[in-house]
């Protein structure tokens, strides 16, 4: 399947190139950004093509992977559904509810394939609490607390990250992963902490519970992410932050959704829900 990466960005040099050209089920094609230096910088790393316009892309590759802003991704992602590519997105999906609502409603439309890239789907130990744990425990509920690490001195934080703060990143992955483990979320309250730090509560269609404390740490160096799963006698920890994403699968799972046509379950429909509790928790943080 011949797969095309919109950006050229620190995510997209360091996860997306990388993984693409480690999957045996892709053939990387070339790369666009708005920065055509970057584009051409990367595309020579990886001996693919640069191209001067998007459309230009779209007119080589069955799906396009984006590592953009998400204010840049609901728009392109939504134009190369309506020309019928399938589209690997970065979270959160899109920069508001009306973006993402309008991304999922052109890939939807166009029948394409979509998959959302929630990291800690491809770090072992999640995906085997999720899979056997997750499933067969009695659980009542959920604690997490989730730090992150202040970026590297040497390294930019996008502009959108810090607009946005913590709710937004990682809070979609926080989200996701809390939903899948306890059951759809139904609810949300959140509260301002000290120093940009939030507090989510959040309410599971099956009767659970889950509380998590959102924030960042000036000493620490490492993200973590710390889950306790509790039920009656026993608790259960999982550590998101934990071991190494596989990005080569996650791309060689979305070459099988394309090349058979079943959804992912992390598909658009994923991203659009979570984007939902993401906005309604943000709207309960400016209505105080």
């Amino acid at each position: 399947m011949s797969v095309g990466l919109v950006g050229a960005g620190r995510r997209a040099a360091d996860v997306h190139a990388p993984a693409m050209a480690a999957c045996p089920d892709i053939d990387f094609v070339g790369v666009w950004t708005r920065r055509p230096a970057a584009a051409e910088a990367l595309a020579k790393r990886y001996g693919v093509q640069p191209f001067e316009q998007f459309h230009d892309l779209l007119t080589r590759c069955d799906a396009v992977s984006f590592a953009v802003p998400p204010t840049v991704q609901s728009e392109l992602a939504g134009l190369a559904a309506r020309h019928g590519r399938s589209v690997l997105l970065e979270v959160p999906i899109g920069w508001d509810i009306a973006g993402s609502e309008a991304l999922a409603k052109h890939v939807i439309a166009a029948g394409v394939a979509s998959q959302v890239a929630f990291s800690w789907h491809y770090k072992e130990t999640v995906r085997q609490f999720l899979q056997t744990q997750a499933a067969n425990t009695e659980t009542l509920g959920a604690r997490g607390r989730i730090v992150r690490a202040d970026p590297h001195p040497r390294r930019e934080t996008s502009q959108w990250r810090l607009e946005r703060g913590v709710l937004f990143d990682p809070g979609p992955h926080v989200c996701e992963f809390l939903d899948a483990a306890l059951g759809p979320i139904v609810g949300v309250e959140a509260a301002q902490e000290l120093s940009g730090s939030v507090s989510l509560k959040m309410e599971h269609q099956v009767g659970r519970s889950s509380e998590s404390f959102l924030g960042s740490d000036t000493g620490t160096d490492q993200d973590r992410a710390e889950f306790e799963f509790y039920g009656p006698g026993e608790s259960t920890f999982v550590d998101c932050s934990g071991g190494v994403a596989d990005y080569a699968r996650m791309f060689a799972e979305f070459a099988r959704a394309v090349s058979t046509g079943e959804p992912h379950e992390l598909d658009v429909r994923r991203g659009l829900h979570i984007q939902r509790v993401i906005e309604a928790a943000d709207t309960d943080l400016l209505g105080g």
